[in-house]
């Protein structure tokens, strides 16, 4: 029998141990452009310059997801952090385990990312390719780029299934 994984509401507290939730709420900001617009500052600690990297900016398009979703792999940067920011304020779900050697089952942790923030993953967090929901939604990323191996895949067996209750955050 498969493990069932529950997503949770993603928060800045819970998200810590993985990387950084990527929000307004609470940010530094001020207003630029002669006060027509608002600067929130350093809203994340991008980590890209490892081994001669240089910073990408990406758009991702990713597929909705049907739920509940079998996750048969992770994949972990660990030579930079990865950040993604929604364009939407479509809900999509986030799945991590700690850095380090490759995770079992039971050390994935999942997250329902539904206000429009966005995450940083910490070089080296283990993570699930993009679960969009409910639309087709695109995603900014910036990550790292350059020389030496900085993307690793690894497969889950046995693969949990992810669900979530949206009622429920």
């Amino acid at each position: 029998m498969s493990r069932r994984l529950v997503a949770e509401l993603l928060t800045r507290d819970a998200f810590r141990p993985f990387g950084e939730v990527i929000t307004t709420q609470g940010a530094d900001h001020y207003p630029i452009n002669n006060g027509t617009a608002e600067r929130y500052h350093d809203l994340a600690r991008l980590e890209l310059s490892a081994a001669g990297g240089s910073p990408l900016l990406s758009l991702f398009r990713a597929q909705p997801r049907q739920l509940p979703v079998k996750l048969s792999v992770i994949e972990r940067h660990p030579l930079g952090s990865q950040a993604f920011m929604p364009l939407s304020r479509r809900p999509y779900l986030v799945v991590v385990a700690p850095a380090g050697t490759p995770p079992d089952v039971t050390a994935l942790r999942a997250f329902a990312a539904v206000n429009g923030e966005g995450v940083n993953y910490a070089p080296g967090v283990w993570h699930h390719p993009l679960l969009a929901l409910e639309a087709l939604s695109d995603f900014l990323v910036v990550d790292r780029g350059g020389p030496g191996e900085n993307c690793e895949i690894f497969d889950l067996d046995p693969a949990p299934l992810l669900v979530w209750d949206a009622a429920a955050t």
